[in-house]
């Protein structure tokens, strides 16, 4: 069967080096809160379950903004969506600021409820990847996005350490300092990927009645009817709900773990957060390409899965450093792999026309996750006990292992298209 070569796209470079930069920035503001964030609810009154409820509003109000942000960056262009989503994102990010400084919980919801409205960046980075890039540059492009993602994890709660010292509004001020400098990037750095015009007319196709219904074209509108009619496109979908779901328990539950079993405080949490980061930004930035090529994009997944699994196994039973450190080294090799892998799988299955509406809906599926997983961790943290949400995670790790096992039985996408 002969394979087609496609021209490089001249603009690769630049789009995922603005990429790169976009969600450094992003993901140094959420590195610099989210470590800290069950702090902030216990030092405003609220609980293990109060934090859980809290990170579902964000995710819940991503889950219903996300998809229409895919679909409007296919119409509209990816980088209005950006710039829409990091000005969202600094305003919620002040909220988060003056909710802290004067201590009341209900603005502190409201900043996470705009936050989640306006979380868009993220899909739109990855379609613009898989605009300008096939084949293995496009999981070596996931793979820098994922790199970006790692390094913002790297710093963020360490920056964030720092700040807590200047009060508990400076971390969240901060960030929101970090995301008026990624739109300000944004505005004079990131070109567009797709063409509006192009799209346009697409759609217009897509939507023009046909006399015929024997031969009807495979599902391309961007719609969640068409994509929940191709096999592998629904076990992506779950498998980015499973994946998203066990990632949850790292944002509730292992500050509160930690200072439960260990005695830590902000400062180690934020440290162990950010070693975190140091294993993603390895494995994402230096390791993914080479992974990728050699053993096949859904094998590493799969391999990725098992080893969150083992992972969060460890860090359930840990009750000293050792144990907990070393859970932690396999849930970020695991999650190192299988999440840009994850939005290469999906963009190839995709197919051009559709692949922001299929990005947003994969997003949604990791939103309607990160809306059950926090809520549920925070239940069993505190019915059950702190190694309860990592036994649960565990469990989701093992259902998205089957998953990636049943997709390796459909065809793979191809390496270069």
């Amino acid at each position: 069967m002969p394979v087609l070569v496609t021209t490089k796209d001249p603009r690769a470079s630049r789009v995922i080096t603005f990429v790169f930069l976009t969600v450094f920035l992003d993901l140094i503001g959420f590195g610099i809160v989210i470590p800290l964030f069950p702090f902030y609810v216990k030092s405003m009154g609220g609980s293990a379950k109060t934090v859980g409820f809290l990170l579902s509003c964000f995710s819940f109000t991503q889950l219903v903004a996300t998809p229409f942000l895919g679909r409007l960056s296919d119409r509209v262009g990816r980088r209005k969506v950006i710039l829409f989503s990091l000005a969202g994102n600094a305003v919620s990010m002040v909220l988060f600021a003056l909710a802290t400084k004067v201590s009341l919980l209900p603005l502190l919801f409201a900043s996470r409820v705009l936050a989640g409205a306006t979380a868009g960046n993220l899909a739109a980075c990855q379609a613009a990847i898989a605009d300008v890039t096939t084949g293995d540059d496009r999981a070596k492009g996931m793979g820098r996005l994922g790199a970006g993602i790692g390094l913002g994890l790297v710093l963020g709660p360490v920056l964030g350490s720092t700040l807590s010292r200047f009060g508990m509004w400076a971390p969240p001020l901060g960030a929101a300092a970090m995301a008026v400098a990624d739109l300000i990037a944004a505005f004079f750095m990131m070109p567009e990927t797709r063409d509006p015009k192009r799209a346009l007319e697409s759609a217009a196709k897509i939507a023009a009645p046909t006399t015929s219904t024997t031969d009807l074209p495979p599902p391309t509108a961007a719609s969640l009817f068409a994509i929940l009619s191709q096999r592998r496109l629904v076990i992506v979908l779950f498998l980015y709900f499973c994946t998203f779901l066990y990632m949850t328990t790292m944002q509730v539950a292992l500050a509160l773990l930690a200072k439960e079993r260990l005695g830590w405080g902000e400062s180690e949490v934020g440290n162990v957060f950010g070693l975190f980061g140091v294993i993603m930004l390895v494995v994402q930035g230096v390791l993914i390409t080479w992974i990728a090529r050699k053993f096949g994009q859904v094998r590493v997944v799969t391999a990725g899965a098992l080893m969150s699994a083992a992972g969060l196994t460890t860090i359930a039973l840990a009750h000293h450093f050792a144990p907990l450190l070393a859970g932690l080294l396999l849930l970020g090799l695991g999650l190192g792999v299988t999440q840009p892998l994850l939005s290469s799988i999906a963009s190839e299955y995709a197919g051009t026309e559709q692949r922001g509406a299929v990005l947003g809906f994969a997003q949604s599926a990791g939103g309607l996750a990160r809306t059950v997983g926090p809520t549920l961790s925070g239940f069993l943290f505190e019915g059950i006990g702190a190694g309860a949400p990592f036994a649960g995670g565990a469990m989701a790790a093992m259902v998205a292992f089957v998953l990636a096992l049943s997709l390796r039985e459909e065809r793979a996408p191809s390496r270069v298209t």
